[in-house]
């Protein structure tokens, strides 16, 4: 059931084109899968009323699933400055966990000061297959925290990244997702009724889908 949260974020994603969506001429990923989707929430950061929604949305997560939490930590780069936020509107400890060391000085993956017993909520802006903010989870357990769980903004639902955050016992809540997304593009005309089939076959198989 699509909650009024995700409904909106949904909305305000496809307004300000954070989220782009084209079957017919598919975008490509750095990995090489073919998509008729593209995210990049990087763009919230541009608009005042969705970035304050996003933020007041991961705190109210963050609360609601994750109470025991003295340490927010963002995963580099886009999961920073909604970790920054977080950590701020909380009133919490912060660190950020880059995507691998630092070529100088003390070659830290982690920046930042864990505090002692750490209890950290990960925050991310899109899952997709899920490697590399489980990455950071690792990185993080490395130092000693204990990971409370993740949050992010979006997910786009791959079975492969569910599988990966249950085998690792990691707990993953976001405000909205890949269905309630499409549901919500057929709904406003974003996207033609007629390629729901192609949209679903993408997110139960994107590593061999093809046009």
């Amino acid at each position: 059931i699509m909650t009024s949260s995700s409904n909106r974020l949904s909305e305000y994603l496809l307004q300000i084109k954070a989220i782009q969506l084209n079957v017919q001429s598919p975008f490509n990923w750095a990995s090489g899968w073919k998509s008729p989707v593209y995210c990049d929430n990087r763009i919230i950061l541009s608009y005042p009323e969705v970035r304050n929604f996003v933020k007041s949305e991961l705190v109210k997560l963050v609360q609601a699933n994750f109470p025991d939490a003295n340490c927010i930590a963002g995963v580099a780069t886009a999961g920073i400055p909604h970790g920054a936020m977080i950590a701020d509107a909380l009133g919490l400890p912060m660190v950020y966990v880059r995507d691998k060391p630092k070529g100088h000085g003390m070659q830290n993956t982690i920046e930042g000061r864990l505090p002692e017993n750490a209890r950290v909520v990960v925050i991310e802006d899109v899952i997709s297959t899920g490697k590399s903010s489980l990455k950071a989870v690792d990185d993080l357990k490395n130092a000693g925290a204990t990971i409370e769980g993740m949050a992010a903004i979006y997910t786009y639902e791959f079975s492969l990244a569910k599988n990966r955050f249950l085998e690792l016992g990691i707990p993953l809540v976001t405000i909205t997702n890949y269905s309630d997304l499409i549901a919500v593009a057929v709904k406003t005309g974003e996207v033609n009724s007629e390629f729901l089939p192609t949209l679903n076959e993408w997110r139960e198989k994107p590593e061999i889908w093809k046009q």
